[in-house]
């Protein structure tokens, strides 16, 4: 078995509505509440950084599986949003939308791409560590050479 360690660290010098910073590697940046809920909304905040966690993780794992498929793709975009919910005060974060636009050399492969689409969602990391809590709802657009395929 092997295991990887990432390493973060975050300051926040001051009260609810102050700026932090954190530090990790690759990732240094500003941290705030943001605007939405009534903070300054400067760097980034948990609420974009789980939503970056799991749309990097599905485009990732997406790209290796259509990879180790043998799929020759011309382009793969997600856009993703997420919904929190705020009742009686209480935020809980409901649902993630990945909207993967991919699009692929071959017609051949258009069967394939298109499990490999859904695939990729069940096998991210991070969605697995979501399940259960998060709702997480794809919509995918698969096009071959600029053919819409749905």
């Amino acid at each position: 078995m092997t295991e990887h360690y990432f390493h973060l660290k975050a300051d926040w010098p001051g009260n609810r509505n102050d700026i932090g910073t954190i530090h990790a590697r690759n990732l240094q940046t500003k941290i705030s509440i943001p605007q939405e809920m009534d903070g300054p909304g400067l760097g980034t905040n948990p609420d974009e950084m789980l939503l970056g966690a799991a749309t990097t993780c599905y485009i990732i794992t997406l790209a290796a599986m259509l990879e180790r498929s043998h799929i020759e793709k011309v382009s793969l975009v997600v856009e993703s949003t997420a919904a929190v919910d705020v009742t009686n005060g209480i935020f809980t974060y409901k649902k993630i939308i990945h909207r993967p636009m991919l699009v692929i050399v071959n017609e051949k492969d258009t069967k394939m791409a298109t499990r490999l689409l859904l695939k990729a969602e069940d096998t991210c990391m991070i969605s697995k560590a979501l399940r259960g809590n998060v709702e997480i709802v794809l919509e995918p657009t698969l096009q071959v050479g600029g053919i819409e395929k749905n």
